[in-house]
């Protein structure tokens, strides 16, 4: 175990240094966050003048009902470069590198899931500084904001299981990315990060209420605009935690079978 945990960090370490040495991925880190949250968090904010629709969204703007949304919606999408790394190693040639080097190989897929673990904290972090220049109040504090970034941290640690277990199968960077846009746009759009599920029709109130995004979504809303209300945290983070775990062993099995010898 120790062995495994040593090689994955590794692992993650040299995914950590690419990251940092992409400078255009680096600025759109900040500036696509500034965006969503600049434009469109100012182009609804005349919404909570209906009092009918600031009793829907629950918050005295329709930027704080938001960002817990846009900080789903980027740790939702930076899941995917882990699935991206794994075909890039294979088509260098890095990735039988790895395999014929003396480490664990199930260190491989759970390095890239701490790597993106880690790049998702970064971001979230830029996405709090950001929404709290832009006039969002965090209810519950700094304590509070260290719980947002571990929950968006766990909730990146399933989409990237996904993306590597999918990147196992897939050869391609096309087909991947196809794949991966087949099922985050659908879990984006049938979740309550942009809009109330009370306003929604009930067939699509019905999939968003179990869709894993809004379970996210509504511990970080909670957090961040009501306050410590441990009846809607803990569920959604226990239900986080169990998707981790089941991911993490998916990943693991597709890359174990997909790479044996």
């Amino acid at each position: 175990m120790i062995n495994l945990i040593v090689d994955s960090w590794w692992v993650a370490y040299r995914e950590l240094i690419k990251f940092f040495r992409q400078r255009t991925r680096l600025i759109m880190v900040v500036v696509q966050p500034l965006i969503w949250l600049g434009l469109m968090g100012n182009m609804m904010s005349g919404i909570t003048n209906n009092p009918i629709a600031a009793r829907a969204l629950g918050a005295k703007s329709y930027l704080d009902f938001m960002t817990p949304g846009i900080i789903l919606m980027t740790v939702l999408f930076g899941g995917v470069f882990g699935g991206l790394s794994i075909i890039w190693d294979r088509r260098i040639g890095y990735l039988e590198k790895l395999l014929a080097s003396p480490i664990n190989r199930g260190a491989i897929p759970l390095g890239k899931s701490i790597s993106s673990m880690i790049q998702g904290a970064i971001q979230v972090v830029i996405i709090v500084a950001i929404a709290s220049l832009l006039g969002v109040h965090f209810q519950t504090g700094i304590f509070g904001i260290l719980l947002i970034i571990l929950i968006a941290m766990l909730f990146s640690l399933i989409l990237s299981g996904l993306s590597l277990t999918l990147a196992s199968i897939i050869k391609t960077h096309e087909t991947l990315m196809a794949v991966v846009n087949f099922f985050m746009m659908p879990l984006m759009f049938t979740s309550n990060a942009l809009f109330p599920i009370t306003v929604m029709p009930k067939w699509l109130a019905a999939i968003a209420k179990v869709n894993p995004v809004s379970l996210a979504v509504t511990s970080i809303r909670e957090l961040t605009i009501h306050g410590w209300g441990w009846r809607e945290i803990l569920p959604s983070l226990s239900i986080i935690i169990i998707l981790d775990i089941v991911f993490i062993l998916i990943s693991q099995f597709a890359f174990q079978r997909e790479t044996v010898e």
